[in-house]
């Protein structure tokens, strides 16, 4: 089956006072269609970056993204509405993504006004009940919403064009433990019912095991670990995806296997220029992780770039 989205050796560097912040630093990513891919790192790791450049909310400084076998990298904002009917974000707060002077009506019919569609009212309606709001709330501005509400505000926003594929950014950052499940069955729903393909950036590992098939783990920029998701989270081959799972609470009240390992250091604003970015911190680091780290395959389709992966040398 052919991807409907390929990006390769994408980078988006910035300008950081007399240097260069490499947020995004050679990505590979590739989408199926009807698949859910999770992207997973701690702030600053460069997930949201990588959502905006992949939606061509920003430019990227260097690399590929292909949709439907069509290089969309470096098109004008002119050229680009096809690609942005078929590719629709939802962020993780719809206050601020939200027109806060536009009624319900007005922030799900824009879209399909801006298109030129017919028969907006009923669409509207249509995709409103979709996703399980009352047209009783057509009227109301997202202030005087619940954060549950403004979100299925948003999701059905990006859905009303009918697209293909949904790039969520903590999608349910916002919300409490409760409407957190509400939302990932809507969203398992819709995707269902519309065929849609899913990449799920968040920090939120519990939220990836239970929605994605594949995850990839990021750090400072670059792909650290990938593979099929109850590998990637059930059995870690780098150690900061360890580290990252030592963090979620489990029944009883246990961490899990790597309860006991913890980063040597909170992440800070420099990093090593050289070699594994992650050593400066690592509980592990060796003198070989001061060269460019190997990418090993653990098993088929599970990667991991560290020199640790599949090795019997780190403690467990």
């Amino acid at each position: 089956m052919n991807p409907i989205f390929e990006v390769s050796g994408l980078r988006k560097d910035y300008r950081r006072g007399g240097g260069v912040l490499h947020a995004v630093d050679g990505i590979d990513l590739m989408l199926a269609p009807g698949e859910s891919v999770g992207v997973i790192g701690e702030s600053g790791s460069g997930k949201s970056t990588l959502a905006r450049c992949m939606t061509r909310l920003e430019r990227p400084t260097a690399g590929r993204i292909v949709f439907q076998d069509r290089d969309v990298t470096g098109l004008p904002d002119r050229a680009l509405r096809s690609f942005r009917r078929q590719v629709q974000p939802v962020f993780q707060d719809p206050l601020a993504s939200l027109n806060p002077r536009w009624n319900v009506r007005q922030l799900i019919s824009e879209p399909l006004r801006v298109y030129g569609e017919d028969d907006v009212d009923r669409r509207v309606e249509e995709t409103l009940q979709e996703v399980g709001l009352s047209r009783e709330l057509l009227g109301r501005r997202p202030g005087n919403l619940s954060g549950g509400e403004r979100q299925r505000v948003a999701i059905a926003r990006a859905i009303v064009l009918r697209p293909a594929v949904l790039v969520l950014d903590e999608p349910t950052a916002s919300v409490d433990m409760s409407m957190r499940r509400a939302l990932l069955a809507l969203l398992r729903r819709l995707q269902s019912d519309h065929g849609l393909t899913y990449l799920y950036i968040s920090h939120d590992m519990r939220t990836i095991e239970e929605t994605c098939s594949r995850t990839i783990v990021m750090y400072r920029g670059r792909v650290a670990e990938v593979g099929p998701t109850a590998e990637v989270l059930g059995s870690p081959q780098h150690v900061y995806t360890k580290v990252l799972m030592s963090a979620i609470p489990r029944v009883g009240g246990a961490a899990g296997q790597h309860a006991r390992l913890k980063a040597r250091s909170e992440p800070g604003a420099s990093a090593p220029s050289s070699g594994c970015l992650f050593r400066d911190r690592c509980p592990h680091a060796q003198l070989q992780c001061s060269a460019p780290p190997p990418v090993i395959e653990v098993r088929p389709g599970h990667l991991a770039s560290c020199v640790l992966a599949a090795s019997d040398s780190e403690p467990r």
